[in-house]
């Protein structure tokens, strides 16, 4: 690593003209300016729909809620709206003469919420057949969560699992690392080295820099295609706003926060400029974590009691003076994004997008607490940087044609770079093995009114994959290098192209259907370099279709009545991980690749209902069943007849993803939210799950990524510019009999029972946070998670959670 990677007087030159420009614009109004709020929080609305009838004329309020009334003439009355808020109108002479802001009250439920991801094209949520979550802007500012997988995690509705501090692998009904798919701003973030394994990649993604996120549950391959089989997550970030008059639109924010339990300390910047035609949006944030602490309060199997060092050439083990303390864990993270929008007429809409993300070295915890008899099987095992870029162009067109009401184009590329670096305890030879992959993307799409009660969608998609694999050993006494085998094909690549279509037929009010259709065709070429492996085969050359469907009703018996189910497909087509890859998967057992690999399909049915009580309670219930048919699983292989090879120094024994089973998995997902007035609120969510995969003597077992119940519930206040959130975080145990076969032989990662046998401890967290805000300018957040300290370590994960954690953060905005 560079040493001027983190420039710390770059940092602080940046960060103190952010502070001088933020004070500087702030308090800044215009004669005859009104700022709509948000009636008990008093922070300022942006985007509210403000209008009157005579004369005719529409205006938006800004980033501070503001709206210059005296473009609306001699107008009697002005009519306020938002989505989620009650509608205002008030007389504009009574806003001239009090010089009052105006208050919008919240609806009692978010029962007009509009999404994306499901379709790819604005939906209203309550016409959608299946389960959709989504985390606004301002839920991320009261989570204040340390990454993007933190904040999935915070939902209650997704499990996240972390194999180190800089990690999180969420996990969607069972489903999880190429089984879900990540959308960034629409644009498809799985590569073809996505692997079965966990998967930590959304970590690049900065949780500061996000304007929404959304969770769509349930196979989503029509709209999204190959690996979409458990849920979508899509992530959209800042927008670059265009100024709604003829003055300049500044705007922006700045962050510093730390946490105790990780010795976290984090800077945030984000600035905005909106023109009428133009606008630009950049966003910076600087991370760093120490090791992480555990509770004081749970099992002793958890605890660090000793860590490996090498001296003189030598390695041996030390006594850990702090078992409490996760050493090493820690890491850093820049995150860079830029924006810039051109809209030269109302209907044509032009934006790039520019992502850079790099993470320090970062170490494999898991892979650390390893032993081989009483020593460490492994001395080092670490992360190189992560490194993702992305580019993208979007054009917008809207405005009704006979093929179209809105069209978008998205051309994009992406860089991924990772690299893996291990040496055994007591042994000389160090690996290290890199990858990088180059993506390309162009996705084309339209809707359309067809008739009164019938719209449709459509589009076609194009992903190309470049895998790069470098495999090198390097000597640590001499300093000797030379190759080594590569996790990958060098040169790999996965291609695939598709054709989509939607349709919604809205019958009456009561009652919409909604169904879909995508067709897919995947390629994947690899040669195979056999100088390290006697591999029997040169070169692959898949060649895959996949005709996946959706069909799905939504009825609404009476107004506070909701009920929906919805049939759909998805798949996974095998990619150059799946296919092509030579790694440890666990001590004495190599994986290798299996050019014989075809897709694996999932059969998807999901019920749901909804109910109202008035304005004060609402719960909805969604029960589902997945099935996977020639699920790709890990089994044992033969090599050349051989069913042993040496890897890494070691006799180890062959194993390859095989479509060799089937496997379901079923659950239930709930939420309940109340509104028990004078501010004060809460909601509870929980899932239950459960599912089998068949094994080679045709028996079955629990599958890996489906883990216990959880849940979240909340109580919330808010009034005089405070807002205050109590929560507890509950996941349920496991026994060893419940585990899946995979985690039943982790006894180094897990509490272990009376017989000594792997299980997972139930528990409980109790949290508070709470936020003031001081001015327009100023808002402080304060909180404290796992109150009780407890020492506990999710399902399959590889690093214990954080003890008692004390938050604090200062965010300036102007």
């Amino acid at each position: 690593m560079h040493p001027s990677f983190f420039n710390t007087s770059i940092e602080c030159i940046m960060f103190r003209f952010m502070l001088v420009l933020l004070f500087a614009t702030a308090g800044f109004a215009q004669a005859q300016t009104v700022v709509v709020r948000e009636e008990r929080s008093g922070r300022p609305l942006d985007n509210v729909s403000v209008m009157s009838t005579n004369p005719p004329a529409l205006q938006h309020t800004n980033v501070h809620g503001q709206v210059d009334i005296a473009r609306f003439g001699s107008a009697d009355t002005l009519y306020l709206s938002r989505l989620g808020f009650e509608p205002v109108a008030v007389p504009r002479d009574l806003l001239v003469a009090l010089k009052e802001d105006v208050r919008m009250r919240e609806r009692p439920f978010r029962l007009d919420e509009v999404v994306v991801a499901a379709t790819r094209w604005r939906t209203a949520q309550s016409d959608l057949p299946q389960r959709v979550s989504r985390i606004d802007a301002l839920d991320v500012q009261a989570r204040q969560p340390q990454t993007v997988a933190d904040l999935l995690g915070s939902s209650g509705e997704v499990f996240v699992q972390k194999s180190q501090l800089a990690g999180g692998s969420p996990m969607l009904r069972g489903f999880a690392t190429n089984r879900v798919l990540i959308a960034v701003d629409g644009i498809r973030m799985n590569t073809a080295i996505f692997r079965n394994d966990n998967v930590q990649n959304i970590i690049a993604l900065d949780a500061l820099a996000l304007q929404d996120a959304e969770v769509v549950f349930g196979p989503g391959s029509v709209s999204y295609g190959s690996d979409a089989i458990g849920g979508v997550m899509s992530f959209q970030t800042l927008d670059a706003r265009l100024s709604h008059d003829e003055r300049p639109l500044l705007y922006g924010s700045a962050l510093l926060r730390g946490s105790s339990a990780g010795e976290e300390k984090t800077g945030h910047v984000d600035i905005g400029l909106g023109l009428r035609t133009w606008a630009f949006v950049s966003s910076v944030t600087w991370s760093e974590f120490g090791d992480l602490r555990m509770g004081s309060d749970g099992p002793d199997d958890y605890l660090r009691p000793d860590i490996s060092v090498r001296a003189n050439g030598r390695d041996s083990t030390i006594r850990n003076t702090d078992p409490e303390v996760q050493t090493p864990s820690g890491y850093r993270q820049w995150n860079v994004m830029q924006k810039i929008r051109f809209a030269p007429t109302a209907h044509w809409d032009v934006q790039y997008a520019g992502h850079y993300s790099r993470s320090s070295d970062a170490p494999r915890y898991d892979r650390l607490l390893r032993r081989r008899g009483t020593l460490p099987y492994h001395a080092e095992w670490y992360y190189g940087p992560q490194i993702w870029s992305l580019h993208a162009l979007t054009l917008r067109h809207q405005s009704p044609t006979a093929i179209w009401d809105n069209a978008q184009v998205t051309a994009a590329w992406q860089y991924f770079e990772e690299s893996r670096h291990d040496r055994d305890f007591g042994k000389s030879a160090r690996y290290h093995r890199s990858e990088t992959v180059r993506a390309w993307t162009l996705n084309a799409g339209a809707e359309l009114s067809v008739a009164q009660r019938h719209s449709i969608s459509y589009g076609l998609e194009f992903v190309h994959n470049l895998v790069g694999s470098v495999g090198e050993q390097e000597d640590a006494v001499n300093g000797v290098w030379r190759p080594a085998s590569t996790r990958y094909p060098d040169g790999a690549s996965w291609t695939s192209s598709a054709l989509f279509l939607h349709h919604r037929w809205t019958l009456s009010e009561r009652l919409v259907l909604q169904s879909g259709l995508r067709g897919n065709y995947v390629t994947l070429d690899a040669e195979f370099n056999s100088a390290f492996y006697p591999f029997p085969f040169k070169d692959v050359r898949l060649r895959n279709v996949a005709v996946n469907g959706s069909a799905g009703a939504l009825y609404r018996p009476g107004d506070d009545w909701q009920v929906n189910v919805i049939l759909s497909t998805g798949y996974r087509a095998p990619n150059v991980d799946d296919m092509g890859k030579v790694f440890d998967s666990t001590p004495g057992a190599v994986v290798v690749p299996n050019p014989d690999l075809a897709p694996e399909y999932a059969w998807n049915i999901e019920a749901g209902i909804g109910k109202r009580f008035g304005s004060w309670l609402r719960f909805d219930v969604t029960a589902f069943h997945t099935w996977l048919d020639n699920a790709m699983v890990l089994r044992d292989f033969q090599l050349n007849g051989q069913d042993t090879v040496m890897y890494s120094g070691q006799p180890s024994r062959v194993e390859a993803l095989q479509n060799a089973a089937v496997a379901f998995v079923q659950g239930v997902q709930a939420r309940v939210e109340t509104h028990l007035g004078h501010g004060l609120r809460a909601w509870a969510g929980m899932t239950w799950l459960d599912g089998e995969g068949e094994m080679d003597d045709g028996s079955t077992a629990p599958l890996r990524h489906v883990g216990p119940a959880y849940g979240t519930a909340h109580l919330l206040w808010s009034g005089a510019g405070m807002e205050v959130d109590a929560y507890v975080m509950h996941n349920g145990g496991m026994d060893y009999e419940d585990m899946a076969t995979a985690e039943q032989s982790k006894t180094y990662l897990y509490a272990l029972d009376a017989s000594g046998k792997p299980y997972v401890p139930s528990f409980l967290t109790w949290n508070l946070k709470a936020s003031y805000r001081l001015s327009d300018l100023v808002q402080l957040m304060l909180g404290v998670e796992n109150i009780t300290d407890l020492r506990y370590r999710p399902y399959s994960s590889g690093i214990t959670a954080a003890g008692r954690n004390l938050i604090g953060s200062i965010r300036l905005r102007f």
